[in-house]
């Protein structure tokens, strides 16, 4: 048996992490105990997963209302249209990788980048090489060289695979902190970091019907406060780390408030 220490399951000591997780496993069970997910989980999951969709595009620049998101069919015009098509198509995409997240991450990685940059990016479905540049207007952290962003990428992948006792907050905070720190490819690296969060959440147990939008909570939270808490878990400092994961369990609590709201409506429709 391996003695290697686990450093996400050590994030869990930072003083205001357990009180994250601890209110957002709470929320969590709230939501799933609705009478509506009895009978009706599916569209609850529809519905979120479009509500998703939106925050994460509007976190990447593309502020569009819902009913235009639900209404739309074109989004190959401007760079807001791609944004929320790239959107769409990595949240119906994600619940087809959770079999593999596991297994090969980095392999996740590429083919959710694949599927968000489309025909946007001929780099599209590898990391940057040195000397490439990054299309992330609205993150303004420091540029990591190609060479750390291939060091730390693999002890990500590392720690995925091994698998541990961290709460699943806490790895879905690292994870999504992780890749907007290095946006590893040339585009779309807050579209398939908010993803890959979301594949976190469902596939460890945490959300298992993707009910819990937490895109939807992110952009609620706003830029601003999204921005300040990427940059104190840039940090490294254990205050930072733990004002991320603060902020991530946030954005999940907003997002089963949109799901519970969802539920709500649609039992006053069956009444």
């Amino acid at each position: 048996m391996s003695t290697t220490p686990d450093p996400l399951a050590a994030l869990g000591t930072i003083p205001g992490v357990a009180d994250s997780v601890d209110s957002v496993r709470k929320a969590v069970d709230r939501v799933y105990g609705h009478r509506i997910m009895r009978r009706r989980s599916n569209e609850v999951t529809s519905e979120a997963a479009l509500r998703g969709a939106r925050g994460s595009a509007a976190l990447s620049g593309a502020e569009w209302a819902l009913e235009e998101v639900r209404r739309r069919s074109d989004f190959s015009g401007d760079g807001e249209a791609r944004a929320v098509g790239g959107a769409l198509r990595l949240t119906a995409e994600a619940g087809q990788l959770l079999s593999i997240w596991r297994q090969s991450p980095l392999r996740v990685l590429a083919r959710l980048h694949l599927v968000a940059a489309a025909d946007a990016d001929e780099a599209a479905g590898r990391p940057r090489l040195a000397g490439e540049s990054v299309d992330e207007p609205l993150i303004e952290l420091p540029l990591p060289d190609a060479d750390e962003v291939a060091g730390r990428l693999e002890g990500l992948s590392r720690l995925i695979i091994q698998g541990g006792s961290a709460p699943a907050l806490v790895t879905a905070a690292v994870v999504h902190g992780e890749l907007i720190t290095l946006r590893p490819f040339a585009s779309c690296n807050g579209l398939v970091a908010r993803a890959a969060e979301r594949i976190v959440l469902v596939g460890s147990g945490l959300d298992p019907k993707a009910v819990c939008p937490a895109e939807a909570g992110h952009a609620e939270l706003g830029r601003a406060a999204y921005a300040a808490a990427l940059e104190g878990y840039a940090s490294g400092t254990p205050e930072g780390v733990a004002a991320w994961i603060a902020h991530c369990g946030k954005a999940v609590e907003l997002g089963v408030r949109e799901s519970t709201a969802v539920c709500e409506a649609l039992q006053r429709g069956a009444a």
